[in-house]
């Protein structure tokens, strides 16, 4: 199956994971790039430590990308959209084992709003 990745716009127009994914040094910009890149060859049979699914009935259908560079963790809060869509929603910085749920809430509203706009 041929897997595609679409980015989550803001209706200003402002698309956040690239500005993310922008606002990274050269290097850093160039691994979140290739784990991008893994996701959209390997789908769904992509499986962890690179993702993780997000538990608890609130979050249900949220996945979580994972990507290490040097001290710095970056995660990418994305969905499964139609049969062969990621939606990428939200990219943050993670200083702790827990994501906090304000990051989670963030992904969560996007792809709500998504999914109605999509409709």
């Amino acid at each position: 199956m041929e897997w595609k990745i679409k980015l989550y716009d803001k209706l200003n127009g402002d698309i956040p994971v690239l500005e993310y994914i922008l606002s990274m040094p050269a290097k850093h910009r160039a691994k979140i790039t290739g784990d991008i890149d893994t996701l959209e060859m390997q789908g769904i049979n992509l499986l962890y430590p690179s993702v993780l699914k997000l538990k608890g009935p609130r979050y249900k259908g949220l996945w979580e990308m994972r990507v290490e560079f040097s001290n710095n963790i970056s995660r990418i809060i994305y969905f499964l959209y139609k049969s062969n869509v990621f939606v990428l929603l939200h990219a943050f910085s993670k200083k702790s084992n827990i994501t906090p749920k304000k990051e989670l809430e963030i992904a969560r509203s996007r792809m709500n709003e998504y999914l109605k706009r999509e409709v």
